[in-house]
């Protein structure tokens, strides 16, 4: 029997993945509007214990003040009414034309201040709703042609805006972090800040980098051909994993937000396994929502949506399942000594030892056997026996 959720595993959904009404490129949409109120109460009904949207999803856009206000207070209700949270908000920065050549980095100087304006708008929503982290996916932060962008002038720009929205925050008194979330195409050819190391690297130009981390995306880093595990792990190594997108990808083709697992399975289990077994000395190394962000088929009605919704859940939970069992196996134990994965964890260096005692142990060089770490296996192939034979119930 499937695992129930409960919202004490703090799953969350977008409101713009269960209320995609599945229109594409090619075809208009497939399923009616969806309330960010209905939302609410179908996913508490599920099990989820949280609802992130853009600014847009929950409150469409050009409407009066006082329409604004309704959607607000009903929302607000529904999550009174349910228990429900919003761990998480973002603002729409991709879809009205007016950012076609981005929000924060347009070569329009008035887009880019407006841009600014529609931010400060939603955190001030999202500090009324409780929200803990804010994202920022740049998906129109890019080009198509190199010698329309001057990219050293656009990360200026692009700090600019996020030094702006983090001073922001603290002079309002908001509390909220900052996540980026790296894609490194589509929509835009090339997108600003592709992958993990890039917005790393960014992060550490800011003035206020102590409250900003980053969002990854499963899908966004297996369309660029990385490991999504290790993405995360140097995320957490580096104190900056604030929020994750799970959701399912076959590779580097477009970006097709399949439910989590449904792309590369063996590595969801990798990545539920270092989520929630990967702290030293054991235990869950990330504590923040686990986050989908995937679109149910185009092909399902309503009903179909809210299947795809707990096989998101359903999946997490079985890997979760299956990765406590995987490290509490002893032959598994035994088969990770013999690798030394543990003794990666140890220094090179001895404790106080220079690089003038190194360089006078010849033991480390000059004497050192190199006939025995030529020719020795490190069991690496029955270890990923191992956890296939776990991932598949077999064990």
């Amino acid at each position: 029997m499937a695992p129930q959720p409960t919202k004490e595993d703090k799953f969350s959904f977008g409101l713009w993945t269960v209320g995609w009404q599945a229109r594409d490129m090619f075809g208009d949409a497939t399923r009616p509007y969806l309330t960010g109120v209905e939302a609410v109460h179908k996913l508490s009904e599920l099990g989820a214990y949280g609802l992130t949207f853009h600014d847009d999803d929950l409150i469409p856009p050009g409407g009066s003040s006082s329409a604004r206000q309704k959607i607000i207070d009903e929302f607000t209700t529904a999550l009174k009414e349910t228990g429900m949270v919003v761990p998480m908000v973002t603002t729409n920065l991709f879809y009205d034309p007016v950012f076609k050549d981005g929000g924060f980095t347009s070569n329009d100087r008035s887009v880019r201040r407006y841009a600014m304006r529609k931010v400060m708008r939603n955190m001030d929503l999202a500090a009324e709703l409780g929200a803990q982290i804010y994202v920022f996916w740049g998906g129109r932060e890019g080009s198509e042609v190199d010698f329309a962008k001057d990219v050293r002038a656009a990360l200026d720009r692009y700090r600019e805006a996020l030094d702006t929205l983090a001073q922001y925050s603290i002079d309002r008194g908001y509390g909220l972090r900052f996540a980026i979330e790296p894609k490194p195409n589509e929509p835009r050819g090339d997108i600003l800040l592709p992958s993990i190391g890039h917005a790393l690297a960014f992060i550490n130009e800011l003035e206020h980098s102590d409250m900003v981390g980053i969002n990854p995306e499963v899908g966004h880093e297996h369309m660029a051909s990385l490991n999504y595990t290790h993405g995360i792990a140097q995320a957490l190594w580096a104190g900056k994993l604030f929020h994750i997108d799970l959701n399912g990808q076959k590779g580097p083709r477009f970006d097709q937000d399949l439910v989590f697992g449904h792309g590369d399975l063996l590595q969801a289990f990798s990545t539920v396994d270092l989520l929630e077994n990967g702290a030293p000395g054991g235990g869950p190394a990330y504590d923040g929502p686990r986050h989908f962000d995937y679109k149910p088929p185009r092909t399902e009605d309503m009903d179909g949506v809210w299947e795809s919704a707990r096989a998101n859940m359903e999946l997490y939970l079985m890997l979760r399942d299956r990765a406590r069992a995987f490290r509490a196996d002893p032959e598994v134990q035994e088969a990770l000594e013999a690798a030394r994965v543990d003794e990666l964890s140890q220094p090179t260096l001895n404790d106080g030892e220079t690089y003038e005692q190194l360089l006078a142990d010849s033991t480390a060089y000059e004497d050192y056997n190199l006939d025995t770490p030529r020719t020795q296996g490190y069991g690496f192939a029955r270890l990923q026996r191992l956890a296939v034979q776990h991932l598949l119930g077999a064990r």
